[in-house]
């Protein structure tokens, strides 16, 4: 019998696949099942048109078969089956598809469409297998042929015996070597978990028997080995059904059974989408943040099939960022995919459903944010954050998709509130939306900073998430407003009573600058405050770098070591300012004094750190004594 050799294009497209194409070797079983489902798909088309063909669909099955004592796996099916032409043809030919002849020829019909494309997957046998031995009998055809190989050094065929239409696979399984372990393709429930892992949605039956134990009959404790023939696939997706088939607790066991989270969902959209790119999808928002979720080992992305066989595990590409919270699957028939079947190629059918999945998932928030408040709430805690992060990266790029989605704590509310919703209570004379930061909100009401805002009644926004404030820097308006820290230099509000007359400026300068002086490098400048009523002293700031900014950038690993340009700002009616005013005029070591401590009161109010704790506590010594 003549061996015959792979053309040299094959040969090396051979070695190349056995050796890096596939990343996972168990893809094999998948591609090879594929095969199969191909196969039986293909006599479904015959009998569409040949009377003759009755297509009975539980006739129709693929069987999987370990055997440990001689080393083989077998993949059987009772599909159309191969004439020599195609085992020449399909498999002496690499990358030569009979699938994708087929569908060409073809056009899906009742929700059926052939998997196959490439006609490489089959080859991927190798990664596993010494020898690959197919005897295929076609329908129609008296006689079977068997292909054999033992890779890149050729192939045999010759005549062989069958009784029924359809392929037999026979996989010599490699011998386990000291880095790998190939006994795991004979194991029951590896194999088992494989298929499941890959093929559960193939339309067919997938078969195995199973070994078991049971209690001989007749006795109460001899038992005996046994083997059942289970079914190990699902064969339908739930994405397949009807939505008016399902329940609420369908769609919860299904977030269960696929492992995407320990919690209950909040919320699953379910999409089956015809035009341009013919998709379904079932997405579903989870109630509770992944324990790993801010972490390096976090992976994003949906599950990914194509007609029903799963591709990739994470497509990162079907997610932005911000919503990579979200959990689920997209399948398919649209999709290129290349040679491996492993890897997308990013054209225009992924970018197309990855943008009509963004538009999905911020619809069903909107939604939730304004007819499910409540439940909105428990996942923007969860969530938030990441929103938050998603206008801020990319230099605020995303911020028109994300603005409205966005909540944060009120000084009036005392609870979540939507940027439209703090502009709906604005009164008409306010310029800004106002905001303060800080570590709580109970730290934030103690602001001296507030003070003058809270008494307009203007309504402030708490920031007390490290991210809030570069956040809104990127959305720098909203709906026209401009946002304003209540620590900015010029809040637009001026003080009711004109307390400081163009003669205390005057009258004060000498006094402003010679403490300015003393906190050189320290503030940029020492004033009269016009924000503050009860409180002596505040720290504002010039400059888009605020205070909280400041701190933030400072706790990083990287400490960048920026500076707020700070002001020192002081209160011209509380009584302290007497006790400067005559220090400045009788004891300047005493104003030295006084303008130390009401720097570092300032800076504690701050949350900042002293330069020089011991000298402040030596200063308070000095005053009480």
């Amino acid at each position: 019998m003549e061996k015959k050799q792979f053309q040299a294009e094959s040969k090396r497209l051979l070695e190349m696949m056995i050796n890096s194409i596939y990343t996972q070797r168990e893809i094999f079983l998948r591609e090879l099942i594929s095969n199969s489902s191909d196969a039986i798909d293909k006599i479904y088309y015959k009998a569409l048109t040949d009377d003759s063909l009755v297509f009975d669909k539980d006739s129709y099955f693929i069987k999987v078969i370990a055997d440990k004592t001689n080393r083989t796996l077998t993949i059987r099916d009772t599909g159309i089956g191969m004439t020599k032409e195609d085992l020449e043809n399909n498999l002496g030919i690499i990358a030569k598809s009979g699938s994708l002849a087929f569908k060409k020829d073809n056009e899906a019909k009742d929700g059926h469409n052939i998997i196959g494309q490439f006609g490489v997957g089959f080859y991927s046998a190798f990664m596993v297998a010494d020898v690959v031995t197919v005897t295929s009998k076609a329908l129609g055809s008296d006689t079977a042929y068997k292909w054999e190989s033992t890779g890149t050094d050729g192939y045999t065929i010759e005549a062989a015996e069958k009784d029924s239409v359809g392929t037999e696979i026979v996989l010599q399984i490699k011998a386990n070597t000291e880095d790998d372990n190939y006994d795991e393709f004979l194991d029951e429930y590896r194999l088992k978990a494989i298929i499941k892992k890959y093929s559960d949605f193939i339309r067919y039956p997938i078969k195995m028997d199973v070994a078991g134990k049971r209690l001989k009959e007749g006795t109460e404790d001899e038992f005996e080995d046994y083997q059942d023939e289970q079914q190990l696939n699902s064969m339908v997706p739930i994405w397949r059904k009807n939505k008016s088939e399902l329940t609420p607790e369908d769609y919860e066991k299904f977030y269960h059974e696929k492992h995407y989270g320990f919690d209950k969902p909040l919320k699953h959209i379910h999409v089956s989408a015809d035009g341009a790119v013919v998709y379904q999808a079932i997405l579903f928002v989870p109630e509770s943040m992944p324990f790993d979720y801010y972490s390096k080992e976090y992976e994003k992305g949906l599950e990914l099939y194509a007609n029903g066989v799963l591709i990739m595990n994470k497509c990162a590409d079907l997610l932005p960022d911000y919503f990579s919270f979200v959990k689920g699957m997209v399948d398919s028939e649209s999709l290129s995919l290349n040679i491996s079947r492993e890897m997308l190629q990013h054209d225009r059918q992924l970018k197309l459903i990855a943008k009509n999945i963004q538009s999905k998932i911020k619809s069903q928030l909107q939604s939730m944010l304004k007819d499910e408040r409540e439940k909105y709430e428990t996942f923007y805690k969860s969530f938030g954050r990441q929103l938050k992060f998603g206008v801020y990266s990319d230099y605020g790029t995303h911020k028109d998709v994300l603005q409205d989605l966005l909540m944060f704590h009120s000084s009036n509310e005392k609870k979540l509130v939507t940027l439209d919703e703090y502009i709906a209570r604005m009164p008409e004379d306010q310029k800004y939306i106002y905001y303060a930061s800080g570590e709580s909100m109970e730290r934030i009401d103690k602001l001296p900073q507030t003070e003058i805002v809270t008494d307009k009644g203007y309504e402030i926004l708490y920031f007390t998430d490290d991210i809030d404030e570069f956040a809104i820097k990127m959305i720098m308006t909203y709906k026209e407003k401009e946002f304003k820290s209540v620590s900015s230099g010029d809040l637009g509000i001026e003080a009711d009573d004109k307390s400081e007359t163009e003669a205390d400026k005057s009258e004060n300068k000498e006094l402003f600058d010679y403490m300015t002086s003393l906190l050189s490098g320290k503030v940029s400048n020492v004033k009269a405050s016009k924000r503050l009523k009860k409180h002596p002293v505040c720290l504002s700031t010039d400059g888009d770098m605020t205070i909280e900014m400041e701190k933030i950038l400072n706790a990083m690993p990287n400490n960048p070591n920026v500076k707020a340009e700070k002001v020192l700002e002081i209160n011209m009616n509380h009584e302290v300012f007497g006790s400067l005013k005559d220090a400045f005029e009788k004891d300047k070591e005493k104003l030295n004094l006084y303008t130390a401590l009401l720097y570092n009161q300032a800076l504690l109010i701050e949350g900042l750190p002293l330069q020089d704790p011991v000298e402040f506590t030596n200063d308070i010594c000095k005053i009480m004594v």
